[in-house]
């Protein structure tokens, strides 16, 4: 399978793994298009989307793959919730996940991946959705190295 994409599913599985221990239940899930409606949206769900490839010359041997994968966090908030307060669990719930992964390798068939960069969440969260459809949206993007 393409690379970005066994990445991916990498880190799905890490999220799922028997070490991962989160303030809410989640099953984390690889999906190259995700779309949901808001009443999909009623259960937290975490979706791992591969991003993008950067291939570089790394020797004359080997090539320098830098992988992009983005981690969204989408949740509808409950009628009559408090915004505020849901968000800043919502929020706290992406920083549990960014220290989780955080520096962690990833390991496949016939490839190691290394965590390569900060992490980065852009958007915190969007204020388009949490206005127009009361969803929380946060995406976290985490850039692995693989040298191959």
């Amino acid at each position: 399978m393409a690379l970005v994409i066994d990445i991916a599913d990498a880190v799905a599985g890490l999220l799922n793994g028997e070490d991962a221990d989160f303030s809410q239940a989640f099953t984390a899930q690889r999906k190259v298009r995700p779309s949901f409606e808001p009443a999909d949206l009623a259960a937290l769900r975490v979706t791992v989307v591969p991003k993008s490839v950067e291939t570089s010359a790394a020797s004359r041997s080997l090539a320098q793959y830098d992988v992009q994968v983005d981690v969204g966090i989408q949740k509808k908030l409950p009628a009559g919730a408090d915004e505020d307060v849901e968000v800043a669990t919502m929020c706290g719930l992406v920083e549990e996940i960014a220290d989780f992964l955080k520096g962690k390798a990833l390991e496949g068939t016939g490839w190691r991946a290394v965590w390569a960069q900060p992490a980065t969440n852009d958007p915190v969260y969007s204020v388009e959705h949490l206005a127009e459809k009361r969803v929380f949206t946060s995406v976290l993007t985490l850039t692995y190295r693989v040298m191959k």
